[in-house]
């Protein structure tokens, strides 16, 4: 199986990116992988889609630290591919990561994926279920018994009044990513929130959201894959992120710390209520954030965290989703590819 990922910027990758790590699974099972940036990517004038991407040479990798070594330095070479000759693109760049530096970046990996799904080619997530999750606003196509009370405006009036009216709310960007620009705005906060209103509105609309009083614990990242809770010799791929300090965030990158998380009825029941609309836009693997009985975020763009299930668990989920992406070539060599390509994403 020919597979490539297709990232923000090759070099910006670290070891302990969910990337690497499938990179690696797949490597040592005996696949080709191929990881390009989305810079990397190109539109031939015979009409083929073309990347240079970069590999390694077979081998086994004990570490995603070792296997990036060897993808940067001199062991590491960089081929002009054709995407149509792979069996499976990962979509794997996050746009937010983009957004206000490289604007042209944002959304062209999808733009790219549905061109080489003409070809054949298994593209996950499907780039036309992700070209309709590229804002915030894609959270709001979920049933509203796992979401929270939402207005999304760029009217400080508006704002405020539904401050008021909810006591407690967070402040956050419709785009963007890793707890940034995402405030806590209490009843004491109310009329003096004009700067925190700015600062989330500079680059677009403000999403208002009910305050959640169980995020004071953290919340739980828990994977999907095919639309259903990724869970392999019984146990769940997983975690917790608990806050720390003062920091209403529990997002890694804004502080938090890791920890076990338990699957119980609840978490398993909002993962069913979502599962629908994840199948229908083709959505392979997806990160699902959930405060008690309701989500905070579904992440389809890249969700991370994966090594983080392993450590806790004890499995190689890794080695799963490269299981199932080999079953879904098998299905297409079977059925000489009679799917489109958002069925096979969750087959």
């Amino acid at each position: 199986m020919k597979i490539g990922f297709i990232v923000n910027d090759v070099r910006t990758e670290e070891p302990g990116y969910t990337t690497l790590r499938l990179a690696v699974s797949a490597i040592n099972m005996g696949h080709e992988v191929y990881l390009m940036g989305v810079g990397d990517l190109a539109y031939d004038p015979d009409e083929h889609i073309r990347a240079r991407g970069r590999t390694v040479p077979p081998r086994k990798y004990k570490s995603s630290e070792s296997f990036l070594r060897d993808l940067l330095g001199p062991k590491g070479s960089v081929e002009r591919i054709t995407l149509d000759d792979l069996d499976v693109i990962f979509l794997r760049n996050d746009p937010s990561a983009d957004a206000v530096a490289r604007p042209w970046a944002a959304s062209i990996g999808i733009q790219f994926g549905r061109l080489a799904m003409r070809r054949g080619v298994i593209v996950l997530n499907d780039p036309i279920g992700l070209a309709k999750a590229q804002s915030k606003m894609y959270f709001q196509l979920f049933p509203e018994e796992v979401r929270p009370a939402t207005l999304i405006t760029r009217d400080r009036d508006e704002i405020k009044a539904f401050a008021r009216e909810q006591g407690t709310v967070v402040l956050k960007p419709v785009q963007g990513s890793g707890g940034q620009s995402v405030f806590l705005v209490r009843p004491e906060d109310v009329s003096n929130m004009n700067q925190m209103i700015d600062a989330v509105s500079r680059d677009g609309y403000v999403i208002a959201q009910e305050y959640l009083p169980e995020a004071e614990k953290g919340d739980t990242r828990l994977f999907l894959m095919n639309g259903q809770p990724l869970r392999h010799k019984g146990k769940y791929c997983a975690f917790r992120r608990v806050r720390t300090g003062g920091d209403m965030r529990s997002n890694i990158h804004a502080g938090g710390k890791l920890a076990k998380a338990t699957i119980t009825e609840t978490e398993l029941r909002v993962a069913e209520i979502v599962r629908p609309k994840l199948v229908e836009d083709g959505m392979f693997l997806v990160g699902l954030d959930i405060v008690g009985d309701k989500l905070m975020e579904i992440n389809v763009f890249s969700p991370g965290g994966l090594g983080s299930a392993q450590k806790f668990e004890g499995v190689n989920f890794s080695r799963v989703v490269v299981d199932a992406l080999e079953r879904k070539t098998q299905y297409v060599d079977y059925y000489r590819r009679n799917f489109d390509n958002v069925d096979m994403a969750t087959l």
